[in-house]
């Protein structure tokens, strides 16, 4: 893909996936369609659009191929970006559901499957969700919770 002219980053843009970006690279500024980029680097561009937020991009024609793209070339990142929205299989749905609703709608069974079933690695939880989780244990079924689990809870 030949390269062209420098197309510097504008904060105001909505930008599409046929939009050229020049970003710097290891080998120096490179310039590139959006579309391309999703290919090359998603979690970066990911990160601008969301940590960052200097850039903004089309809903349908960016951000949703993006996330697909995230969810195959950095599972952690997806995992971790998307918390209790991601879906997950969970005992008793017949389907897989967002992880949010057992963590909010049965916080001991969600704990029993997550801790205790050795799921820790299909959802991310972050620092103040597990602590949301290890109090609704804690008061509801004060056995079931881990020692470890309680120390956070100290």
């Amino acid at each position: 893909m030949p390269e062209t002219a420098l197309a510097p980053l504008d904060p105001e843009k909505i930008y599409y996936s046929m939009d050229e970006l020049t970003l710097d690279t290891e080998e120096g500024p490179r310039t590139l369609r959006l579309g391309a980029w999703l290919n090359v680097d998603p979690v970066r561009i990911h990160r601008m659009i969301m940590r960052d937020k200097v850039l903004q991009v089309d809903q349908m024609e960016v951000y949703n191929p993006l996330v697909s793209k995230l969810r195959r070339a950095d599972p952690d990142y997806y995992k971790k970006f998307m918390g209790l929205r991601l879906v997950i299989d969970y005992p008793g749905y017949s389907s897989g559901i967002l992880a949010k609703i057992p963590f909010e709608n049965d916080p001991v069974g969600f704990y029993k499957w997550w801790r205790k079933g050795r799921h820790e690695d299909k959802v991310y939880l972050s620092l103040g969700n597990q602590v949301r989780l290890f109090q609704k244990v804690a008061m509801m079924d004060p056995k079931m919770i881990l020692k470890k689990d309680l120390e956070i809870l100290k």
